[in-house]
């Protein structure tokens, strides 16, 4: 049982007062548990195991390494029944015996996302004040359970998952995935949704002489154990920050919370500190699932325009793209008048350029077992159904479902996830036919282990504009939905329904699922077997084969996208859109951003009869820039490529690829600066 005190760190932790709200009361109590440092005592959790299935990956055991001869003060690890050392630290066989031996601030974990879920609730009960979790494609019933189980306790903070973990560049503390050679320690706090777009602001604020202080990844997740207001409440009360770097996308509302309180920051605080934003998503494909987990629009919530609005209008600067943070917070500080600028006096003798780096950059090996955490091959992670089926599965649970007759005013009621109260809820709208159904929705929450109370059914009910004679009808459908909502793994059941003659007939529907469910764990197989590839894109099928994520976007782009991660690869489309380019598509390598991935994904690209120019946007922060540049030359050579092709690398072994472009005497752009290509590029694909 996970009892409900309030944490009590010890005296080498440090702890900031916070003013806490109504909702979630007692976790808000461990937002202090992001402050690590030198002090921090870390363990890993499948210290000494394989990743999942991938035998020839030692994931813990790399990573361990390079964070140890970093700086990290990693005291030992678990796996499940064993006893001993493995890198000479101990091994234990529970995370409870752990806590009580080792006595660890953090613990990292490094298992596969069927595994991921009950080794966080082990971590919960052992009352681990922070728990950093990087695994992709856990179940979102799953993290459901779990946010219900840490809304009840005080002791232990989530950050993830699908997150590259935190870091502390100041306390050369690091716990997840982060490419070291980019860190450098120094002032600015950054939070991030975007991994591969995290890397790229720290390079910048690192090339800008900055440096960083904590870095947070909130992650791509649909329900994140860690928000941007929590990290923000961490900057504010951090010495060591002066700036701040916040990277949003679509999905949720978690940025339209951050300027609210940066708004009452601001208003508060004599001399508050700077803030800088991207929002990735502006050009994100209706409908879809960019991505990310969590990179897509529920019904009510806000596009990324209207993020970057509400931000804008609190007095942060916005950009549009990673690699102009650095001079933006250069200007930002400047003007601020704080005295700390620059980097940190500690990291002063330490700045090296990425390329050049050496000492605890990964290997070819230990990259590739990085990556493979964050992303696996499984890289879809949503399931909508055909609406005929979606109506049976109404029907099967005694709900009146058929199609639209053209008689009776339309009204929107769905089962979705609430992710600003990190639990399931219904959304209702009173929306005519005419109108935006999602126009007037409005979000009634409820608990995952308790399930829906009927008492909310009135106030539903209201919302709606229902009449008195159906009203009593409403409990039944509302019960049915969420039953296979909760049964079948639902993230999405959205139905438009009629009043008829006092009861209300569903005539539409649009489900969506979390294939996860079985791709992770093998359940709803059922469920799984209602797919049906032949409604889908041939060339995105073909690219789910090799773990890649490509989106044909609509309409007359040109110039096909080629790039590692999902949040680069949405700000590369709207970059490439700000300079006048129109992309003809989204393509995210994923964590297998390899030579032969390379290869695959201009397979996939040359499949559109649009593409004139294909720009590959690579931050080698765990991929290395020569490998890529590799693969480019291997689509070549295989290939016998015909279009031009623009290249921008960046990052690890950055001079390496460039050069291995410049020298290969093909038809190929080397650039390091984004602006320079993306120009390059459309000049190539309007020519």
């Amino acid at each position: 049982m996970v009892r409900r005190q309030l944490l009590l760190g010890s005296t080498s932790r440090r702890h900031f007062s916070f003013s806490t709200s109504a909702r979630h009361n007692s976790y808000e109590n461990t937002i202090s548990n992001l402050k690590i440092g030198k002090h921090t005592r870390v363990i890993f959790q499948g210290f000494t195991g394989f990743f999942g299935q991938m035998t020839d990956i030692w994931q813990a055991t790399a990573n361990a390494t390079e964070s140890i001869e970093w700086g990290t003060n990693i005291v030992g690890g678990v796996t499940p029944g064993k006893n001993g050392e493995h890198l000479g630290l101990p091994v234990l066989p529970t995370v409870r015996e752990a806590m009580e031996k080792l006595k660890p601030d953090a613990t990292g974990i490094y298992v596969a996302a069927h595994q991921a879920p009950g080794a966080i609730e082990e971590a919960i009960e052992a009352e681990i004040p922070l728990i950093v979790t990087v695994a992709e494609h856990i179940p979102i019933h799953d993290i459901m359970r779990i946010h219900s189980m840490l809304k009840t306790q005080s002791r232990s903070r989530l950050v993830g998952a699908n997150a590259p973990g935190i870091i502390s560049a100041i306390g050369k503390c690091r716990i997840g995935f982060q490419p070291l050679p980019c860190f450098m320690p120094g002032r600015v706090g950054i939070v991030a949704k975007s991994g591969t777009l995290s890397y790229e602001a720290v390079a910048s604020t690192t090339r800008a002489g900055l440096g960083q202080s904590l870095c947070i990844g909130m992650g791509g997740d649909v329900l994140a154990g860690t928000n941007f207001v929590d990290a923000l409440k961490i900057f504010e009360h951090d010495d060591e920050t002066e700036g701040i770097v916040l990277i949003g996308e679509i999905g949720g509302e978690a940025e339209i919370e951050a300027a609210e309180w940066i708004k009452d920051y601001k208003q508060r605080s004599p001399n508050p500190k700077p803030i800088s934003a991207l929002i990735g998503g502006i050009h994100a494909a209706p409908g879809r699932v960019m991505g990310h987990a969590g990179a897509f629009t529920l019904p009510g919530e806000p596009d990324a325009l209207t993020k970057i609005k509400h931000l804008e209008a609190v007095g942060v600067t916005v950009v549009n793209h990673p690699a102009k943070f650095g001079d933006a917070m250069k200007v930002l500080l400047g003007k601020s008048g704080r005295a700390s600028a620059g980097a940190a006096a500690s990291g002063l003798s330490q700045r090296r350029s990425m390329h050049t780096m050496r000492q605890g950059r990964p290997t070819r090996k230990a990259a590739a077992s990085y990556l493979a955490t964050a992303t696996t091959a499984i890289q879809k992670r949503n399931l909508y159904i055909r609406e005929e089926l979606a109506l049976d599965l109404l029907r099967e649970r005694g709900i009146n479902a058929s199609e639209y007759s053209g008689r009776g005013r339309k009204r929107m009621l769905a089962v979705a996830v609430d992710r600003a109260n990190l639990s399931p809820c219904i959304i209702a709208s009173p929306a005519t036919s005419t109108g935006d159904p999602h126009a007037q929705a409005k979000k009634f929450a409820f608990d995952y282990k308790q399930g829906f109370d009927v008492g909310q059914a009135p106030a539903i009910a209201e919302h709606l504009q229902l009449g008195d004679s159906s009203k009593e009808s409403l409990p039944k459908l509302i019960n049915g939905l969420v039953d296979l909502y909760m049964k079948k793994e639902a993230f999405l059941l959205e139905t438009m329904f009629v009043e008829r003659l006092g009861e209300l007939k569903v005539v539409g529907a649009r489900f969506g699922f979390d294939d996860a469910a079985f791709r992770s764990t093998k359940r709803q197989s059922g469920i799984h077997g209602l797919r049906r590839t032949e409604d889908e894109d041939p060339q995105e099928l073909e690219a789910e084969k090799d773990g890649i994520v490509y989106i044909k976007l609509a309409g007359d782009g040109n110039i096909g996208t080629l790039v590692n991660g999902a949040g680069l690869a949405m700000n590369t489309v709207d970059a490439l859109a700000d300079a006048g380019g129109k992309a003809a598509n989204f393509l995210d390598t994923g964590g297998k951003a390899t030579s032969e991935t390379v290869k695959k994904s201009f397979e996939v690209i040359l499949q559109d009869e649009r593409v004139k120019v294909i720009f590959v946007n690579i931050f080698g922060g765990l991929t290395l820039g020569d490998m890529i540049a590799n693969g480019v030359l291997l689509a070549f050579k295989e290939l016998e490529m015909r279009l031009p092709v623009v290249v921008r690398i960046r990052g690890t072994n950055e001079e390496q690829g460039q050069k291995i472009i410049a020298e290969s005497g093909l038809p190929l752009h080397a650039y390091d600066d984004f602006e320079a290509a993306a120009a390059k590029a459309i000049e190539l694909a309007n020519g």
